[in-house]
């Protein structure tokens, strides 16, 4: 997971949880742990990586599994980069 940190950056930024940074690791739980993780904030952490990444990510691509963990989620990203 070579973009790990810069997941884990993105999604403390955009759900405005700076504190919990140096807490989270790739094993971390996602959904259903952190609270401020809900539908509308999944629209605004998608968004925020497809700008940072200047990827394009297509609504049915995202699914509970790749927000079950902070390493489903850098994984779908560097397989997004890998693809693009």
């Amino acid at each position: 997971m070579q973009h790990l940190e810069e997941v884990k950056k993105i999604l403390c930024e955009a759900l405005d949880i700076p504190e919990r940074m140096d807490s989270l690791t790739e094993n971390s739980n996602l959904l259903g742990s952190i609270p401020e993780l809900d539908s509308m904030s999944v629209v605004n952490v998608i968004t925020a990586l497809e700008e940072h990444f200047n990827l394009s990510i297509d609504d049915e691509e995202i699914n509970e599994d790749i927000f079950k963990t902070l390493g489903s989620l850098s994984s779908f990203i560097d397989q997004k980069l890998q693809n693009s």
